[in-house]
């Protein structure tokens, strides 16, 4: 197969700041099976028909100011209680939801008062990243992504709505504004990381909301300063920019390795220092066989055809978002932290048990980069049934 250039990632230009949050990830206790890969990801892989849905919710600390915010809530436990029209979709695509927890329970398990949530952060107003904001008191402001009140009212005064009226009643609507920095009564600082407008949520560099259109309207990210300058370290929070590391991965800043270590389908935990890898050449077929181009990614996210239904807003806004997170996915200190991403259940620590600040140090960032590559197992011939992925349909 014939490769084409490689280039440097470009220097993200990420301000320099002491100052760092803490990033705790949480299993939501929610899933979602029953979704059809071609919803999501062209163009299809042979085997790989039904995506992984486990549910990511971020919980961040600024220890300094004694601030907490909350990024995505995942799916409400009364998800019967979503708007008719959005049941009634979720019907007819034959999706079946288990969600044993709201998030707000597993902070109050955990000996989280969630009066302390000054702001619970929606990346945008899809069901399975919305939760249950009435589950916090209305002190917790709810903060959204510019465009947002453009689809109110919602669910019941507009009945065609998929956004719960319930939802935004009571509290603080912050909608983001990152043209000017200030959104009603609040200003964050506006600026540039690599090539995403940003916000600077506390004002010192340690947590940046980022704008990442495409998927959905007002579709927002965010960036998270986990260890100071100068040997910073970040945590980057996709929310559903992409569903699968293979829209991303490889890229022409970062190739997929000619032997790759760990090997994606040994057994899990595997050593990351043993010299048991797979070679690169493996995987070959996913893209000479389905037309990608050398060094760019498995997946495009999904057009619309006729009589089927895909599931972006804005399929070129989103292509250049996806090209912006290639940018930051090839940098070594930048952790990509994807919504969905099932090879997160396997190594990383979750909340309570742990923070997820020493990634580096744990090194995370090796250990789940190419974990994805499993689910092309039938694709490529690797069939040993002990070390396929996790089966969510």
């Amino acid at each position: 197969m014939a490769k084409s250039i490689i280039e440097c990632a470009p220097n993200l230009g990420i301000p320099s700041s002491p100052h760092t949050v803490d990033v705790s990830i949480i299993d939501t206790t929610a899933t979602v099976r029953g979704v059809s890969a071609g919803l999501f990801l062209s163009p299809p892989v042979e085997g790989y028909d039904l995506l992984a849905v486990p549910v990511f919710s971020f919980l961040i600390q600024h220890p300094g100011l004694q601030r907490s915010i909350i990024f995505d809530l995942g799916v409400r436990k009364d998800w019967n209680n979503l708007s008719p029209p959005l049941r009634s979709q979720i019907d007819r695509l034959g999706w079946t939801l288990q969600v044993e927890r709201d998030v707000s329970e597993i902070l109050n398990d955990a000996g989280i008062d969630v009066t302390s949530i000054e702001a619970v952060i929606w990346s945008h107003h899809h069901f399975d990243h919305t939760g249950n904001p009435n589950t916090f008191p209305p002190s917790t402001s709810l903060i959204v992504g510019p465009g947002f009140k453009s689809m109110l009212p919602g669910y019941p005064t507009n009945p065609n709505s998929v956004i719960l009226e319930s939802d935004l009643v009571n509290r603080q609507l912050i909608e983001l504004d990152f043209s000017v920095g200030t959104s009603g009564a609040h200003t964050f600082k506006p600026l540039t990381v690599g090539r995403f407008r940003a916000l600077d949520y506390f004002g010192d560099g340690s947590f940046y909301l980022l704008d990442t259109p495409g998927h959905a309207v007002g579709h927002i990210s965010a960036l998270a300063r986990v260890t100071p300058s100068p040997e910073a370290s970040f945590i980057l929070l996709t929310g559903d920019a992409i569903h699968h590391p293979g829209e991303i991965r490889p890229s022409k800043y970062l190739p997929l390795p000619a032997d790759i270590i760990p090997d994606p389908f040994a057994p899990d935990p595997h050593p990351l220092e043993s010299h048991y890898g797979c070679p690169g050449a493996t995987f070959d077929p996913l893209f000479a066989g389905r037309g990608r181009p050398a060094c760019g990614p498995v997946y495009e996210p999904a057009r619309a055809e006729r009589s089927v239904e895909a599931f972006s807003h804005d399929i070129d806004d989103l292509l250049e978002t996806v090209a912006k997170l290639q940018e930051a996915d090839a940098h070594d200190n930048v952790f990509v932290a994807a919504a969905h991403d099932e090879a997160l259940l396997d190594h990383v620590v979750f909340f309570p048990d742990g923070k997820m600040n020493e990634f580096a140090q744990k090194h995370w960032v090796k250990r789940v980069r190419w974990r994805f590559l499993r689910d092309f197992a039938g694709a490529v011939g690797k069939l040993d049934h002990e070390v396929g992925r996790r089966h969510w349909g």
